[in-house]
């Protein structure tokens, strides 16, 4: 990574040695010019705490699902964290958040309670969707973070919805919706970039191209594989930045939601990541190279970010000791937590499945 200032406008947070974060405003004209580098490592620290948090649940949950504590499909987020930490900056509170199957990094990044997703995993009655969703379909509305869906391309028309009914109450707001490459190939994505630039809604579309959709590699299901240039197509804006940079997801992310939130309409931002383990847990993986995968781990997210943090003097070995130990702690807390949660009653099952009349 070049070297590079942080952006501090807008929102940015302070680190704690516990390992938790709390979000602060701050005005950069205030800052006094000594407590200025202060705030820059304090906001560095917090980028790299959560895409090593992002992970370290990964990897955790990729052991408990060989271990048959987690059950069903589980897509894991390994090698584009960068995506969900660095966009989640640039968003609100009262934004809202729209995912995909792949979502775990983006609700840990929105402040989804660790606990309340570990116990979803497991399926227990304690978590974040009563243990009716599972891995593919986390929600909390109360953090405006709409799912999680199955269904490829399935949270587009919801992220249009969302923005639809800011606009027409004259509220703020901006509906970040993530999707993979694989979705562009669904009639979703193009109704949805339609409607949304036909009634100027203020929803920014976050594609993750991580160059393959399940098994099928990008340009084998795209005549055009610049994705950041299909916004084109329906008359608004689109461009495409490097989703293994934090720093330039963050940038990118935040100028953007800026302008969509002045009422200028929609826009699409292509982030070009890559997954470091298979579609899946099913996934045998036959479909690319394992020197292929290990080119782009050169590429490491986290790796490359901790590189340049110490050639900046922002991050010391102790420091990251520190981190990782709340990390691990944190996650390890999680489990027992979720492991000791309720099981939803056998009467309770078909809650909320059939409604009765009369």
């Amino acid at each position: 990574m070049s070297s590079r200032s942080l952006d501090l406008q807008g929102v940015s947070t302070t680190f704690t040695l516990t390992g938790e974060f709390e979000m602060q405003n701050i005005d950069i004209n205030t800052i006094a010019q000594s407590d200025l580098q202060a705030v820059k490592q304090n906001h560095a620290l917090t980028l790299l705490h959560e895409m090593l948090r992002i992970r370290r649940f990964e990897e955790k949950a990729a052991e408990l699902y060989s271990l048959g504590m987690i059950r069903g499909f589980l897509h894991l987020y390994i090698g584009e964290e960068a995506v969900a930490v660095g966009a989640m900056q640039a968003f609100g509170q009262q934004d809202r958040i729209v995912a995909t199957y792949r979502e775990h990094g983006h609700a840990l990044a929105r402040g989804v309670p660790i606990r309340s997703l570990m116990a979803e995993m497991y399926g227990k009655a304690n978590g974040c969707s009563r243990g009716r969703g599972g891995s593919m379909h986390l929600f909390d509305a109360g953090r405006r973070f709409y799912g999680g869906y199955a269904i490829v391309g399935g949270g587009l028309p919801i992220a249009v919805g969302l923005a639809l009914a800011d606009k027409l109450q004259s509220r703020p707001y901006v509906t970040a919706c993530f999707f993979g490459d694989g979705a562009v190939a669904e009639g979703e994505f193009h109704e949805s970039l339609n409607l949304a630039a036909l009634w100027k809604l203020p929803v920014l579309f976050l594609c993750e191209n991580n160059l393959y959709a399940m098994g099928t590699a990008l340009a084998r299901h795209q005549s055009q594989t610049d994705i950041a240039m299909k916004a084109q197509g329906y008359g608004f804006q689109g461009e495409a930045v490097d989703g293994m940079d934090v720093l330039a997801v963050e940038k990118a992310t935040r100028r953007v939601a800026d302008w969509v939130r002045q009422g200028k309409g929609p826009y699409l931002l292509e982030f070009r990541t890559y997954r470091f383990r298979a579609h899946s847990m099913y996934d045998p993986e036959l479909y690319r190279t394992k020197e292929e995968v290990e080119r782009w781990k050169e590429r490491c997210p986290i790796a490359t970010f901790q590189t340049w943090l110490r050639q900046q003097q922002l991050l010391a070995d102790t420091t990251l000791a520190q981190i990782e130990a709340a990390v691990d702690h944190e996650i390890e807390d999680a489990i027992v937590f979720a492991e000791a949660g309720p099981s939803e009653p056998v009467e309770d099952l078909l809650r909320d499945v059939y409604t009765q009349e009369g």
